[in-house]
């Protein structure tokens, strides 16, 4: 299928119909409410009207979209559906005989791929982790052999392993992985390059997570979905698949306020306001606006997803008029540099500390703590600092930039290359602290180094994350 052309095309705000002032409205809210957004790029009849990156985010580094994967996987589906390999009405265990338990309960036997593609599967509760913690790495045996304590289609229960069952599904009847098949289906007709997705240990993309993709990536599989399947003029979904996947399926709760109760379709959440979405943890948005015929795509590291969303029904929603509005210089050029300045703080407290001449060199010991490391020395030099952590056999080391950020690749938190930005401050004399952004993620992580004599306290919390550790040391003699 020919490629379209790799970028949407460009307009002004005013020139769609949005005033600047309702973008720079939404812009201050989610700053006023601590909302941590790595990105946005808003788009209304077919155009990117506002788009930015919150430093050191970038509009060429993919993201990490968690659930937001789940909506891929859907349409995939629906894909294989209309080539006929596969119906909605087909049963689970009809897939896979040699995997199924011996005894097959009812409520299992019924369960159907419209059943999990809504959620409905009959499960009390999220399945992820059985299949994450089976021996064998068999992730469908283990998803067949929980216990369904309801008939499907009856019960809601948000539920990963069910889309990696969709996952596993498809693959079963192309022989592709998920990222294989939507290649030259989706991928390739929306110039959507690089992307990734993480795979189960027998080789099947998880499905419900592990998606990673850019920011304007996720803005064009929005578009698509507001366009009822079309692209460039060719049709690459039914429009019934569109309509199905984002209508009504199940309920999830009575409606009210809260964005997560008004229904959930195929891998996709209705919203108020006659709008859906898909949407991962830590705010990973795709949100289709139809009566706006508008498209929100974002990016985040925030537990606060419906704050979010509060702030788009708040100040982008409402602000969209029906025709093109007259030029505003003033509005216009302030949305401009505000959306080119966006950045997240960065620490420049103390730029330095006489302890730092006393402590290079020095390697501090740690008591045990669950991360398993051992030991910890440090130098500075100019305006770097060198923080080596050793584990073992292993040792990590990251360059912090004084008061600015140093990109780098690590494998300290995951034995997988990992693009990371440091930087490091000084609070008071004895205190240092560091600042690691994951900036293919939603994560960071911020530790605080006292110094004391000989000893050390080291804490450290995540952005997004409620883990927070302490770890204490000494110095020991170098090797």
């Amino acid at each position: 299928m020919e490629r379209t052309n790799l970028h949407l095309p460009r307009s002004q705000p005013e020139a769609q119909g949005i005033p600047s002032a309702a973008v720079i409205n939404f812009l201050n809210a989610v700053k006023e409410r601590n909302l941590e957004l790595h990105s946005l790029m808003l788009l209304r009849h077919g155009q990117v009207v506002a788009e930015g990156w919150w430093k050191p985010y970038a509009s060429d580094i993919p993201h990490m979209l968690f659930s937001l994967s789940k909506s891929f996987t859907s349409t995939a589906i629906g894909l294989a559906a209309s080539e006929g390999k596969l119906s909605v009405d087909d049963t689970i265990v009809s897939f896979f005989p040699n995997d199924a338990p011996e005894e097959i309960e009812p409520n299992l036997s019924a369960m159907q791929i419209r059943h999990l593609l809504m959620m409905g599967t009959g499960h009390d509760s999220d399945t992820t982790s059985r299949l994450q913690l089976s021996e064998d790495g068999n992730w469908v045996k283990a998803f067949l052999e929980a216990s369904v304590e309801h008939a499907p289609g009856t019960h809601f229960v948000y539920n990963s392993g069910a889309t990696y069952m969709l996952s596993a599904i498809l693959q079963k009847v192309t022989g592709q992985t998920l990222l294989e098949y939507l290649q030259p289906r989706l991928f390739e007709p929306l110039s959507i390059e690089g992307a990734t997705w993480e795979s189960c240990p027998r080789g099947i993309n998880v499905g419900g997570w592990g998606l990673n993709i850019t920011t304007e990536d996720i803005a064009k599989f929005g578009q698509l979905y507001l366009q009822k399947g079309v692209w460039n003029e060719q049709r690459l979904l039914l429009e019934e698949w569109v309509d199905e996947a984002t209508s009504v399926q199940i309920s999830n709760g009575d409606g009210g306020v809260s964005d997560w109760a008004q229904g959930y379709g195929y891998q996709f959440w209705r919203c108020r306001h006659g709008v859906y979405r898909g949407d991962g943890a830590f705010g990973q948005f795709c949100i289709v606006m139809p009566e706006q015929n508008a498209v929100l795509a974002m990016t985040s590291g925030t537990n606060d997803l419906q704050g979010v969303m509060d702030a788009v029904w708040d100040h982008l929603l409402p602000a969209m008029e029906l025709s093109p509005l007259t030029p505003d210089q003033d509005s216009s050029a302030k949305l401009a540099a505000e959306l080119q300045n966006l950045n997240l703080p960065l620490q420049r407290i103390q730029s330095d500390s006489p302890l730092e001449a006393a402590i290079t060199g020095n390697e501090y010991k740690l008591e045990d703590n669950e991360q398993h490391w051992k030991s910890i020395s440090m130098s500075f030099e100019n305006n770097k600092a060198v923080i080596t952590l050793r584990k073992s056999d292993n040792e990590y080391t990251t360059i912090l930039g004084r008061g600015d950020w140093v990109e780098g690749i690590t494998r300290l938190f995951q034995d997988v290359d990992t693009r990371v930005v440091s930087s490091f401050t000084w609070e008071k004399e004895d205190t240092l602290q560091l600042t690691l952004r994951f900036i293919e993620t939603p994560f960071a992580i911020t530790s605080r180094i006292l110094f004391d004599g000989d000893h050390i306290i080291w804490n450290q919390k995540s952005n997004v994350l409620s883990d927070q550790s302490e770890i204490r040391g000494r110095i020991t003699e170098l090797a």
